[in-house]
Order: C-alpha cells, then sequence, then structure tokens
C-alpha cells in the first residue's frame, strides 16, 4: 500500500553556471509528481538546492575574480530565481553552505568514523575536477574520466570509506528491493557496476579549502558528494531529527537525478547511509539526458537551451508539457524548437484547447451559458464514458510509475475520445432540430469528462488548467478522482482562449540558446 507521505528531492544542483534545460527537467518532473501527490490529498514534502563546496567552484570563483563565498551567492541565487519562471512549488531550499548543512554533515561522518568505516591513507589517482569524481586508470575513456571531464593525476593523503565493506549488503538490499532503482535498465546498470566490485572511496581532500572541514581534522575537507548527498538528511532535520529510519518522509524518500550522477546515489549513497545505521531512500528515479537540436549542450559549441527564454516566449505550461511528452522519462531525449513548436500548436492549441474552447463557447453562445442535466442518453453515451474512464485510470497507473511522457499519451487519449464524441453528437445540430434535452445530455457529459480531464492535466499545467477550471464555474476540490460528478445545473464562465499558436515565422530573430554561461 502507498504511503500518504512523501518526500520528493531534486539533486542539489551544482553552482559553477547558470541553471539550462537539464536543471528545469529535473525540478519540473519533481513538481509534476508532487503536485499530483498533493492532489490524492497526501503529505508531500519537496526540496531542491544547490551544491556550493568544491575544488571547481573555488578554481570558479578566482577565474572571476570574486570571493568564493559572494560567487556561490550570486550563482545558488540564480537557481533560486528559476523556480517562479517555471511555475515551481517547493518547502525548502537547501545550501551546502548553510550553517544547518555543516552541522549534518560533521555529525553524519562522526557516526560512520564511530562506526568504524572510516581510515587514514594515501589516494593517488586520477580526478575529474569539473565532475568532482575520483577514478582509476582502467575507468578512463580516451584520456578522460567516464563522465567526459578531463583528470589529473594527483597523490595527497586522505580518509578513505570502506565502501569494499558493503557488496554483501548492497546486493542484498538492490535484491529485496526490486523498485529501488526506476526504470529498471537504470536497475540493471548499478547491479552490474556493483558487481564488477567495490574499492575504498577517498571521502576528503587536502589540496584546497573550500568545504567542510573534518571534525577533529582541519586539514581535510570532506569530499564533495559525501557532504552534498547529505544535503536530503539535512532537509529532513537532520541530525535533530536523528532517528531517520522512524521518520515517515525519510521512509518513503524519492530522489530524482540524472543518469550521471546514479553511481553516487544508487551505490554510495546507500552504503554512506548504511555505515551511519540509517536505511537508504524508497527509490531513485533516474532521467537520461537532453542534447539540443541533434548535439550534447556544450558551453563552447553555444547550444546550451536557456528555460527562462521559453518560459518568457511560450509560458511555463507550454515547456512543462513539452518536456515531459517528448521522451519517456528515464531516456535520453533531443530538446527542438521545430519538435517544441509542434507539440505545442498540435496539442496544447489544437487538441486540449480546442476542446475546451469549441465547447465553454458553445455552452455560452448557444445555451444561454447554462448545462442543465437531462437523461437522454443513447448508446454512444456509455462507450464515450467507459473510453475516457479508460484511458484516466491507465494515466494514473503511469504516473505512479513517474512515467510522465505515456501519463501523458493516455490523457491525449482521453481528450481524443471527447474531440471524437462532440464531432459525432454534434450539439449544434441538435440545437437545430429542437432536440434541446438531448443537447444538454451531450453538452453535459462532455463538460463533466473535459472537467476531469483538465483536473488531471493540472500537474503538468497548472496555470492553462486553473484558467479552464474557472470558466467551468464548477466547484472544485484539488484532489484527482476517476469519476466524478457535476452539479445539476451549471452557468459556466467567460470562455477565452488558454492557448495560442505558435507562428515559427515569427521566430526568425529568436536567439533559442542561452548566453555563454559565467
Amino acid at each position: 500500500m502507498q504511503s500518504r507521505s512523501v518526500f520528493i528531492t531534486t539533486p542539489i544542483y551544482y553552482v559553477n553556471a547558470k541553471p539550462h534545460i537539464g536543471h528545469a527537467y529535473t525540478t519540473i518532473a519533481c513538481d509534476i509528481f508532487s503536485r499530483f501527490r498533493r492532489m490524492l490529498f497526501h503529505d508531500v514534502k519537496f526540496t531542491t538546492g544547490t551544491d556550493e563546496h568544491g575544488k571547481k567552484i573555488e578554481q570558479s570563483a578566482q577565474n572571476a575574480g570574486i570571493i568564493t563565498q559572494l560567487f556561490v551567492d550570486q550563482h545558488s541565487q540564480l537557481f533560486r530565481d528559476l523556480l517562479p519562471f517555471l511555475n515551481i512549488k517547493i518547502d525548502d531550499f537547501i545550501r551546502t553552505t548553510e550553517a544547518r548543512h555543516k552541522k549534518a554533515v560533521e555529525f553524519f561522518w562522526a557516526e560512520i568514523k564511530r562506526n568504524e568505516y572510516l581510515y587514514l591513507g594515501e589516494y593517488s589517482g586520477w580526478y575529474d575536477i569539473r565532475n568532482e569524481a575520483y577514478f582509476s586508470e582502467d575507468e578512463l575513456i580516451d584520456g578522460k574520466s567516464p563522465l567526459g571531464g578531463d583528470v589529473q593525476y594527483m597523490t595527497e593523503p586522505c580518509y578513505f570509506f570502506r565502501l569494499s565493506a558493503f557488496y554483501d549488503q548492497l546486493m542484498n538490499f538492490y535484491e529485496n528491493n526490486p523498485d529501488f532503482i526506476m526504470p529498471l535498465h537504470r536497475r540493471n546498470e548499478v547491479i552490474s557496476f556493483v558487481q564488477q566490485g567495490l574499492k575504498d572511496l577517498a571521502v576528503t581532500r587536502t589540496t584546497f579549502k573550500w568545504g567542510i572541514k573534518v571534525p577533529k581534522d582541519p586539514k581535510h575537507v570532506v569530499y564533495v558528494w559525501l557532504d552534498a548527498l547529505v544535503n536530503y538528511l539535512t532537509l529532513n532535520g537532520y541530525p535533530e531529527n536523528a532517528d531517520q529510519n522512524r521518520d515517515v518522509f525519510w521512509q518513503n524518500s524519492v530522489h530524482f537525478v540524472g543518469k550521471e550522477i546514479i553511481k553516487f546515489h544508487a551505490v554510495y549513497w546507500p552504503a554512506f547511509l548504511m555505515a551511519a545505521g540509517i536505511r537508504p531512500p524508497k527509490q531513485i528515479v533516474v532521467h537520461g539526458w537532453w542534447m539540443s537540436e541533434g548535439e550534447k549542450m556544450s558551453k563552447s559549441i553555444g547550444n546550451v537551451q536557456d528555460p527562462i527564454k521559453y518560459c518568457k516566449l511560450f509560458g511555463s505550461d507550454s515547456l512543462r508539457y513539452y518536456l515531459m511528452r517528448e521522451v519517456p522519462f528515464g531516456d535520453d531525449g533531443n530538446f527542438s524548437l521545430e519538435n517544441f513548436i509542434g507539440r505545442h500548436n498540435s496539442f496544447l492549441v489544437n487538441s486540449f484547447g480546442n476542446l475546451c474552447y469549441r465547447l465553454l463557447s458553445f455552452i455560452k453562445n448557444h445555451a444561454d451559458g447554462v448545462v442543465t442535466k437531462h437523461n437522454t442518453f443513447t448508446e454512444d453515451d456509455p462507450v464515450f464514458d467507459d473510453g475516457v474512464n479508460r484511458a484516466l485510470a491507465a494515466a494514473m497507473k503511469e504516473m505512479h510509475q513517474y512515467a510522465f511522457s505515456k501519463c501523458l499519451e493516455r490523457l491525449e487519449d482521453a481528450i481524443a475520445f471527447a474531440n471524437q464524441y462532440i464531432d459525432k453528437q454534434k450539439p449544434w445540430a441538435l440545437k437545430k432540430e429542437g432536440n434541446i434535452n438531448r443537447m444538454n445530455t451531450v453538452l453535459s457529459l462532455l463538460l463533466e469528462k473535459t472537467y476531469i480531464i483538465t483536473k488531471f492535466l493540472m500537474p503538468f499545467i497548472p496555470i492553462a488548467a486553473e484558467k479552464i477550471l474557472r470558466q467551468m464555474n464548477i466547484p472544485y476540490e484539488p484532489i484527482i478522482l476517476l469519476k466524478e460528478r457535476i452539479p445539476e445545473r451549471i452557468n459556466i464562465g467567460e470562455p477565452e482562449i488558454v492557448f495560442t499558436k505558435i507562428d515559427p515565422a515569427n521566430l526568425t530573430a529568436f536567439d533559442v540558446f542561452a548566453v555563454d554561461d559565467d
């Protein structure tokens, strides 16, 4: 049985550059799932934040000619500023430079040390500064790290975490929790990685100072990934709320992450937690990468997509819909302006927007703005009712599996049923024939189903959905139900078009690429 409490997190975003479409994608997905669970009357905690420590940050600040704290203050604010553009509603925002987080990391470190999973040694190997990660010689690909960053060979004293001691515990955990990593093929990747063997992990640095100092040994700075991962505990009240195993939110915590950081979240993080006596999160939900017009996004190429530009020009609902519909969650995707416009025009304008406006404007103009229920049924009505109900039930199931694109497909099926029904029933012809009771039956059924469909779409396109529900003038609770009944008599509000068609010819001067990041 699904818990009525859920703790939903984005990864915390590294502040070495401005936010781009990949950051927006993860955050929007979390916001949609958060809104969905709230509409089931569940107790939701939804958090995000910024990762602000590490050598790369220190170097970026030096290159910018400003002190490091000012650098991270400015860049963290960029991620905060993005949220209202995307229409994101969070419960908390964490910065790893905050005092509450420093306290949590120090306490967590002490617990791992007390349990004897840390020891002093010397690290020699390859370090990817861009991704703040260590790699062995056999992990390099064409002289670069597996994450694509340049590497440098270094030797330095450090504390090691006994990752090798957790092979059996991790494998048993994966076996006993088959839904821990979603989707399934990502789970298989993690298991394959662990089966190759686990080496102890260097978890401190001594060659720079920008980070949280190791308790009682301040020459060492806590490894940025251990530091960053503890943010999830900080956000859940740790260490004051020290017994996370009894906390209902931690028991139902869901981390959304990109595939490039799956190893850190699905291998290192569970092992760190086990070492501290804390159970791992409930689920790690992994998504793919976004390409840009067929190429990997890169500042040097100049094809980094800026989500704020799309929100300003087309609105956040259009961006939210496109990102969730364009690619199955978990797979890689290609961000294309042409595809963006195509999906906006075909679904938001021609399909859903057209259904709502033609229905409401017909009621306003040809039924005096009033729909009164009648029972003049034909055999077409239960077919329509059943078709929409099935599509909505399938959408609900897909949503619980984080299959956002498939959920939208099912909602599109429901809308198609409604458009087909209105075309076949021809309420305009029924009025002309004087068959007012049948016309009202058709309009009532259409309004009822469109009302439910709109509520299902609210997590994805909240601004437009709320406008349409206001036009319907039906008192509603912010809850998703497969079947609902509208009042016997409805006086609708003033219909208005909520989505307008995008004409590519008017976008010739629109620069789809962001200005190069600092």
